[in-house]
């Protein structure tokens, strides 16, 4: 990792001050999650309700209150509840949730939301983008527009600087498979995320994870410095050194989902104390009471009785007087209630959200929209068919080349779009729950981002293949068949991609896929000349058949003749093929693809709608 600038507390263009002070209260907080019996398997509502389950606490009973410029930190095992409890305060948790929290002494909403910074514990960042392009394109979309481009630019790059990524600022982000910046740059570049919409409540899950104790207290020294702006911050941390945890104004201390001490961080100690639970050398704050979280303790050898006695005196010292404390502040929250007029409305218009995310797009995929491995897959196949159907006179044979037009060109965008949505997820659901944009401007911008790819390369295969194969020489012929079979392919991406949005696993989204693919070739119209009355349905939502029979009207007329045998000429229509599939139903065909290339889309849609905040 690079040796981090020197610390600048004016580097930053952010505003000095929190837009509006919030007072984070939770009181009682538990969470259950159900799991059947002698299993491990989560349940779904339906099982639930049968009874089929048995509950696991999560969180027991959590109470605690942060004000404005204050930074609390939670701290446990393990499993202890921390990320749930930090996910809950959120807004992000569903399910069997009790207890109240509150922001201001009112329920999460939308300008809450817009009004958080979460940093999750996985860096969920796009591989491919520079860490400038990552904070930038962060920026163009979350700030408001009362701050014109160059600002906007200019705060990310105060961003960078305040946290050590210039450097590394033109490297990619990288990935599994793609050499880029290191972990601790990663989680740097997410914090720096959320530092750029300047929260009034800051929610950071683990930010010193992979860290080296000097850049994690570099980090946290930031976020301190926020919280000084009149920020309200919380965030899980592992173990802290003694120099981060003497930073914390509150510290937060879980065990098993039980809450064992809420206080000071220089406080703790005595309260421990206090209790019996005395340091026997001297030590690291942070890794004694975490010792206890574990429940090792000189006082026993068994674990689980520590836990207990730890989790029962402190309901006994220290729940009743924190909601009391809680209840005294509590006429006071109303000077500063969020106003849906400030700050309901979006940051940024649906315009410029779609133009910066088409942009984002663009440069992300741009490694493999038109990468070799794909441009040489679509050539060599359209060379291999060139040389197979070379100069075809024979009308059999042609008729096999446009069935083939329509089943490759039907195949292979359903395949590569399945896989769209499903590698998006984790990024959507992140950038969704932050309200970064409205999910219509994500979708169309993807759809429109996608066009190059999905239009350029089938038309590079039929302008080598038409020629090569000798079908009809004039240019009227040849664009009907073209446009023909790019209506087709957008057609058929629909698909793929309701598949990859309704199905989040991706065995099972490229197993059904296969499925439909297969069916739809089997009854488009080449390999069964009579489909069954009771199978015939089928062929009505089969792209393929539709195509098919459209490619074959851009080439030949229902009156046209063909030499059937020497010297004895056939009408086309007379052959079996072309008049079960019936090349004078074009309209009917046009609209089918129409309704599939719209409907397809609104599936997809509305099943992103499950993922993140609906918008």
């Amino acid at each position: 990792m690079e040796e981090l600038e020197p610390h600048n507390r004016t580097s930053l263009t952010i505003f000095n001050e929190a837009k509006l002070p919030i007072t984070l209260e939770f009181k009682d907080v538990a969470y259950k999650v159900a799991m059947k019996k002698g299993g491990g398997r989560w349940l779904s509502g339906k099982e639930y309700s049968r009874g089929l389950e048995q509950e696991r606490m999560i969180l027991k009973g959590v109470t605690g209150a942060v004000l404005p410029g204050e930074m609390l930190a939670m701290l446990g095992p393990s499993g202890s509840g921390k990320t749930t409890l930090l996910t809950a305060l959120g807004g992000r948790l569903g399910g069997r949730l009790t207890g109240t929290i509150a922001f201001n002494g009112r329920p999460f909403s939308n300008v809450i939301k817009r009004s958080t910074g979460f940093v999750t514990q996985d860096d969920v960042l796009y591989p491919h983008l520079t860490v400038e392009e990552t904070l930038v394109f962060t920026a163009l979309l979350r700030l408001p527009n009362r701050l014109s481009k160059d600002m906007k630019v200019m705060q990310a790059k105060a961003v960078m600087n305040q946290l050590g990524l210039t450097k590394c600022k033109s490297t990619i982000i990288g990935g599994l498979f793609t050499r880029g910046i290191s972990g601790g740059e990663r989680k740097r570049v997410s914090i720096g995320q959320e530092l750029l919409i300047n929260p009034n409540l800051l929610l950071l899950d683990e930010p010193t994870s992979g860290l080296d104790s000097t850049t994690a207290e570099r980090i946290v020294g930031t976020v301190l410095d926020l919280a000084r702006g009149g920020r309200t911050v919380v965030m899980t941390i592992h173990q802290p050194s003694s120099r981060l945890f003497y930073m914390f104004h509150k510290v937060l201390l879980l065990s098993d989902g039980s809450p064992l001490y809420f206080g000071k961080g220089t406080e703790a100690i005595e309260y421990f104390s206090s209790i019996g639970y005395i340091p026997s050398v001297s030590m690291n704050p942070s890794d004694f009471i975490l010792d206890l979280a574990n429940g090792v303790s000189d006082h026993s050898d068994d674990p689980l009785m520590v836990k207990q006695a730890l989790a029962l005196a402190y309901k006994n010292n220290l729940d009743e007087k924190l909601k009391e404390e809680m209840q005294e502040k509590k006429n006071t929250l109303s000077e500063h209630n969020l106003k849906d007029k400030e700050f309901g409305s979006w940051s940024t218009t649906w315009l410029q959200q779609f133009s910066v995310l088409l942009k984002r797009g663009l440069k992300e995929r741009r490694h493999e929209s038109f990468s070799i491995l794909t441009v040489f897959q679509v050539l060599a196949v359209a060379v291999i068919c060139g040389l197979l159907w070379w100069k075809s006179t024979r009308l059999q044979d042609q008729i096999g080349l446009l069935f083939f037009y329509s089943t490759f060109w039907g195949n292979y965008p359903v395949i590569q779009s399945i896989f769209i949505f499903p590698n998006e997820r984790r990024i959507l659901t992140k950038e969704r729950a932050s309200g970064m944009y409205k999910l219509s401007s994500y979708f169309i911008s993807r759809m429109v981002g996608d066009l190059p790819m999905e239009l350029a390369l089938p038309t590079v295969f039929v302008t080598i293949t038409y020629w090569m194969a000798g079908l009809k020489p004039n240019a009227a012929n040849f664009f009907e068949t073209l446009f023909v079979l790019l209506f087709s392919v957008l057609s058929s991406q629909g698909l793929g991609l309701a598949i990859g949005a309704i199905m989040s696993d991706l065995r099972s989204a490229t197993t059904l896929g296969g499925i439909i693919i297969l069916s739809f070739n089997l009854v488009g119209g080449f390999f069964v000349a009579h489909v069954p009355n009771f199978m015939r349905w089928v062929q009505y939502i089969s792209y393929n058949s539709h195509c098919y029979r459209l490619l074959l009207a851009s080439q030949y007329k229902p009156d046209d003749v063909y030499e059937c045998a020497p010297n004895v000429s056939c009408r086309v229509d007379s052959i079996p093929i072309i008049k079960m599939v019936g090349i004078d139903k074009k309209a009917s065909s046009v609209a089918a693809l129409a309704i599939m290339f719209l409907g397809y889309r609104l599936i997809a849609y509305f099943a992103l709608r499950r993922i993140g905040v609906k918008r």
